[in-house]
């Protein structure tokens, strides 16, 4: 995969692209991350990437041309036309489904805006995708396109040192994830639930599995209302609402 990020200020990536995982998966040739100052783009001699909006109104807003030219720059290098994704506050809200979804991807670039926002025909006509991190407003793009890098960079074939490290996640499986114990089995008296002790495989399946469907009842019932429900997870389910009412 190939990720290329327009920003304004790519002294920010080092520390994090250079480190860990994502350093590993560079090392390895599995992803190649581009950070790309898009103001040397901009065709007048100050290099000037924004201006006062039309109508009036507070801040500024940046300009289409140069956004545009470094697009295109990137995509006339790639052998592959590249998913271009607006980092912006009104977009979608990134969830483990769209990481998955762009981790499909041969090339991705990251758009990281500043300022009062973008000329509205970036949005239009060259942008693929619009992604929100949350419900809250940062002063750039950039802290952003480094969630979306890593969530996707780790779900990349041979990134992670377990394969299934990803696939088990919480929100891959439609739920948020068990708990997890190691060694040692009694902690100051505090002991590993048996059934992980046993080394039966389907029971230690089994718990992990209602585990995990009790963890996302008890702290984000949400995502367990458009989540259809086997009629195992559905008895679980039923078990688990009983014994909350016994501990009240």
């Amino acid at each position: 995969m190939k990720i290329d990020i327009l920003t304004l200020f790519p002294e920010m990536f080092p520390g994090v692209f250079g480190s860990s995982i994502l350093k590993h998966a560079q090392e390895k040739e599995l992803v190649s991350i581009n950070v790309v100052d898009f103001r040397t783009y901009a065709d007048n001699k100050h290099h000037k990437v924004d201006d006062y909006p039309y109508g009036g109104g507070a801040g500024m807003v940046l300009r289409p041309q140069p956004i545009f030219d470094a697009v295109a720059d990137l995509e006339h290098n790639s052998s592959e036309k590249p998913r271009v994704v607006l980092l912006c506050p009104q977009g979608k809200t990134f969830t483990q489904k769209k990481a998955e979804e762009l981790a499909q991807e041969k090339h991705l670039v990251f758009l990281c805006g500043h300022y009062e926002g973008y000329d509205e025909r970036i949005r239009e006509h060259l942008v693929t995708d619009e992604v929100s991190i949350g419900d809250y407003v940062l002063t750039g793009g950039e802290v952003g396109a480094m969630v979306l890098t890593d969530s996707i960079v780790r779900l990349l074939p041979g990134v992670l040192g377990n394969a299934e490290s990803a696939v088990t996640d919480s929100f891959s499986t439609g739920l948020l994830e068990h708990p997890h114990y190691t060694r040692p089995a009694d902690f100051r008296g505090l002991q590993v639930p048996k059934v992980l002790l046993s080394g039966h495989h389907l029971h230690i399946e089994e718990w992990r599995s209602k585990e995990a469907l009790r963890r996302t009842w008890q702290r984000r019932p949400d995502l367990l209302q458009n989540r259809p429900l086997t009629k195992e997870e559905q008895l679980w389910l039923k078990e688990i609402e009983e014994e909350a009412k016994k501990d009240l």
